[in-house]
């Protein structure tokens, strides 16, 4: 995949959502250029992306997510997140690769995706707080390492900024903002829930909530069907067809994302608006944790395909 599959959809957008390996590699002198490496500090020094620097995502709390309460994978408070982006020197013209890793855990159905999307998290933690360029690097650092690519075991510390961006609060929406989409007779909002199908169907549940479904009227778009064996993206054409045909192709139609606790919102937020040029797209953080563990329980459908 190139990185030019993935395009410049957003007007004033100077780098793809998307970049590849060797469009990352080519651009390594671009003094604008970014690169933030979210593995852990131990795998970090070990060796990474030479002029990368480290701002690990690690759960449940990091310089990226937080704990607000009781619901996992929040958004941090603003000043903080600021102070992050400031201290990894980006500036509003900095164009910014987010590097993660493939997947290494296991869950019960299989080997599990979610470190793959934790890279489209940060993305969009990013475009939330105002940063326009953002990119996810195409199969994460191992392909990178796979290719027989440069290597650097320094400890990169970037020249701090004052970072004032200017965070979209609009993206962002509440169980109550939820409720009453589900509740209205006139609403025409999508509701979209991005976890696996068997967790949406109800037949499985995730540790993050033991009530099986899914909230009411919701459709099913599963994050895990973005990548090819848990470490690239599909074609864009392809991820374009399978968004169209559950979510349509009014890109201004009002979309609400939802998953177990967050991760997974982010990621389909990133890929719908910076990639494909949705306009109207919420992100549930709260996400189904809140709506189906904390009163007032939204209304849930299971065994049911919406």
């Amino acid at each position: 995949m190139t990185a030019n599959e993935f395009g410049f959809l957003k007007s004033g957008r100077k780098i793809p959502p998307i970049v590849s390996t060797q469009w990352l590699y080519e651009n390594l002198e671009n003094p604008d250029l970014v690169i933030v490496d979210i593995r852990t500090k131990e795998e970090y020094l070990k060796g990474h992306i030479p002029k990368a620097v480290n701002v690990p995502f690690e759960f449940p709390e990091s310089a990226w997510i937080t704990v607000r309460n009781n619901l996992l994978v929040e958004l941090p408070p603003k000043e903080e997140l600021f102070k992050t982006i400031g201290l990894i020197g980006i500036r509003d013209d900095s164009l910014v690769v987010v590097v993660g890793k493939i997947p290494e855990c296991t869950c019960p159905m299989g080997t599990c995706p979610f470190p793959l999307a934790d890279a489209g998290r940060v993305a969009e933690t990013l475009v939330y707080a105002g940063v326009k360029n953002v990119a996810i690097l195409n199969g994460g650092h191992e392909t990178w390492v796979d290719e027989g690519k440069p290597l650097s075991k320094e400890d990169v510390k970037a020249t701090p900024t004052v970072y004032n961006g200017k965070t979209q609060d609009s993206l962002i929406v509440t169980k109550d903002y939820v409720l009453d989409k589900v509740n209205s007779r006139n609403s025409d909002t999508l509701i979209i829930d991005t976890r696996d199908p068997e967790v949406y169907f109800g037949i499985s549940v995730e540790d993050f909530s033991p009530v099986p479904g899914h909230i009411k009227g919701a459709k099913n778009l599963p994050a895990p069907w973005l990548w090819t064996n848990l470490r690239t993206y599909r074609p864009l054409e392809t991820i374009r067809d399978v968004v169209a045909s559950v979510v349509g192709e009014d890109k201004s139609r009002e979309i609400i994302l939802y998953c177990g606790v967050g991760g997974y919102t982010f990621m389909w937020g990133f890929i719908l608006t910076e990639a494909l040029g949705y306009t109207n797209v919420k992100l549930y953080d709260g996400a189904y944790e809140d709506w189906a563990n904390f009163e007032p329980q939204g209304p849930i459908v299971k065994y049911k395909w919406e």
